[in-house]
Formats: structure tokens, C-alpha cells, sequence
């Protein structure tokens, strides 16, 4: 069975950078797509919101939708002041690695973070349903998998 997942990506942000990209294409139905603009209120209910001050994420969250804030880290807070709900805030592992190739002009990027597909491959794999194929189209897929196959269940 697939796990619900609720992704709200900035409209803003380059399709053609986007991890999910792929994912558009072939979204399965019992994910749910928020395509918004910074400030646009966004209501989600109750969710499981993946963030890096929150507690372990586990098997035991399974049981709630998985939220996915896709933007940038600099958006990322107003981001979160314009969606409600009522959330439980979980991290993943401190030791995943992303893959993806990060570099700015502009900003400096957090030492730590994935790309907003490995992010969600990770959550489902800790919720107990792992999919690869979620992977499919990325193109660091293989490095990502590989460079944090000890911490993936």
C-alpha cells in the first residue's frame, strides 16, 4: 500500500533543477500536489512535517500523511508561516548524504540537507516502505544510494 504524500513546491523554483520533476509525471493518486507562490495559505491537516529540529522520524509515524516542503532553504520559513495544520515535526538521520551538486551564486547552502527526492525517498524508506523507483529520472540516484545505503532500511 502507498503511503499518502503531500508536497507543496514554490511555483517559483526551476522545474528543470527540481528532484521531483520526475515524479509530476507520474504522480500516483494518493499523493497530493501543492504548486504555490510565497504567502499563498496552504491547509494540509494533520501531517507528519519533515524537518531537521524535529524528533526521529520511525515506523510509528506511518499512520499520518508525509509533508514535503520543496523550495529553497532561504524560503523555507516563509514557506512554513503560510501553511496550517497540525504537524509532528520529524527528522531523518543525521548522516544521510545528498548526492545532488550544490552550489550558489547568491547564498550559502546548509552544510547538511538532501535534494527534495532523496528526502522522500529516505522518509519512506523509514516508514517502511522503500521504493526505489521514486529514484527513477534522478540523476544522482545511484551516487545517493550508495553514499547512504547503511543508514537506508
Amino acid at each position: 500500500m502507498e503511503h499518502e504524500v503531500l508536497i507543496i513546491r514554490l511555483r517559483k523554483e526551476s522545474l528543470r533543477k527540481c528532484s521531483l520533476a520526475p515524479l509530476l509525471k507520474r504522480r500516483p493518486e494518493r499523493w497530493k500536489w501543492f504548486h504555490c507562490d510565497l504567502g499563498d495559505p496552504v491547509e494540509v491537516g494533520e501531517a507528519i512535517l519533515l524537518h531537521p529540529d524535529g524528533e526521529p522520524l520511525s515506523p510509528a509515524d506511518a499512520e499520518h500523511p508525509l509533508l514535503l516542503v520543496d523550495s529553497s532553504w532561504r524560503d523555507l520559513p516563509r514557506m512554513l508561516r503560510s501553511v496550517s495544520g497540525s504537524f509532528h515535526r520529524r527528522s531523518l538521520p543525521k548522516g544521510l548524504r545528498t548526492a545532488y551538486p550544490r552550489k550558489s551564486n547568491w547564498f550559502p547552502d546548509p552544510e547538511t540537507g538532501l535534494a527534495s527526492v532523496e528526502a522522500l525517498h529516505a522518509a519512506l524508506a523509514l516508514l517502511g516502505r522503500r521504493d526505489d523507483s521514486l529514484l527513477d529520472g534522478y540523476h544522482f540516484a545511484e551516487r545517493y544510494l550508495e553514499i547512504n545505503r547503511d543508514l537506508l532500511p
